[in-house]
């Protein structure tokens, strides 16, 4: 092993709005808040870290399933039941993407990153 994990950062042209909206997906707070850079945490000293850098000028938002932008970065969000979570995720901003499978469904953040909510068949 080189290292460990420690910070996963996203583009995007929001940075609050969308660490907001992962705040609500995830068990995780805003830690640091600066302009147009925000982390979240699970707790006030642990890791890894989710940050949002907001891009100046045009972003070029991902084009999923398709790969004239690639997708930039991707989460699994493990869930007790997809289907609850799924209207969770539409009530926060979440797109639908139409790519639903017994054990993952794809979706889309504000920004248009994909995400996947998980049910792995344990």
């Amino acid at each position: 092993m080189i290292g460990t994990w420690d910070v996963l950062i996203v583009d995007c042209p929001d940075a609050l709005s969308l660490a907001r909206f992962y705040e609500e997906l995830l068990p995780m707070q805003i830690v640091e808040e600066e302009p147009g850079w925000v982390m979240l945490a699970s707790g006030p000293d642990s890791r890894p870290l989710l940050a949002f850098q907001q891009v100046e000028g045009d972003y070029g938002q991902p084009q999923w399933p398709g790969q004239d932008v690639p997708q930039q970065m991707h989460i699994d969000v493990r869930v007790d039941d997809m289907d609850v979570a799924e209207q969770q995720v539409l009530a926060l901003g979440a797109t639908k993407t139409g790519s639903d499978h017994e054990t993952f469904r794809v979706y889309l953040d504000p920004a248009g990153h994909p995400f996947c909510l998980i049910k792995p068949n344990d």
